[in-house]
């Protein structure tokens, strides 16, 4: 199949389901990367930071970030289209009855029956970037126990949970500091 036909089919899919926003297309964009190879699991990581430090979707980034990889500028704009019109196109339908049906009793179960499922693929999301972020599978399939957790990304992870509930900051700050840090203490 053609590289481009592929990055467009699996971008639309992406597109389509993700109900939730950026967090909840995670799930979709792992499975993308261990099916396809398109990027790693830590390119994927690396994609979220920039992405949460960036204006723009997780998944538009990434779709760019894959297509470019994979077949140049013109892959990375076949990505993005197929990853926004797939979406675009439900809210386009959703939006012309909506308004119609937003009262009905089966609409309303439909969006409360979303909500679980959204939460469910976010809180997976969120286990896969932790797991990556600070553990190493790797060191302990090695049979490295004191390689498996990363207890500088742990104590800074800890900190940085620490200072979000109480100091209650912009985002920024919290990933101004972490950069700087990140560079200051090798990980």
């Amino acid at each position: 199949m053609n590289v481009l036909f592929q990055l467009a089919f699996e971008f639309f899919k992406t597109g389509i389901f993700t109900v939730g926003g950026g967090l909840a297309s995670l799930p979709f964009l792992y499975d993308i990367s261990d099916r396809m190879g398109w990027y790693t699991h830590s390119e994927l990581i690396d994609m979220i930071a920039i992405a949460e430090s960036t204006p723009g979707p997780i998944g538009a980034n990434m779709a760019t970030f894959a297509g470019y990889k994979t077949a140049g500028i013109l892959g990375s704009i076949v990505a993005s289209i197929a990853l926004i019109v797939g979406p675009m196109i439900l809210v386009l339908i959703i939006a012309n009855f909506l308004e119609k049906f937003k009262e009905n009793k089966h609409v309303q179960a439909v969006f409360y029956g979303l909500r679980p499922a959204v939460a469910g693929l976010i809180t997976a999301a969120c286990y896969g970037v932790m797991a990556i972020s600070l553990f190493s599978p790797d060191a302990l399939a090695a049979g490295d126990f004191m390689g498996f957790l990363n207890i500088k990304a742990c104590a800074l992870f800890a900190v940085m949970l620490w200072a979000v509930m109480k100091f209650k900051k912009h985002p920024v700050v919290y990933i101004a500091i972490c950069a700087i840090l990140g560079i200051i203490i090798p990980f």
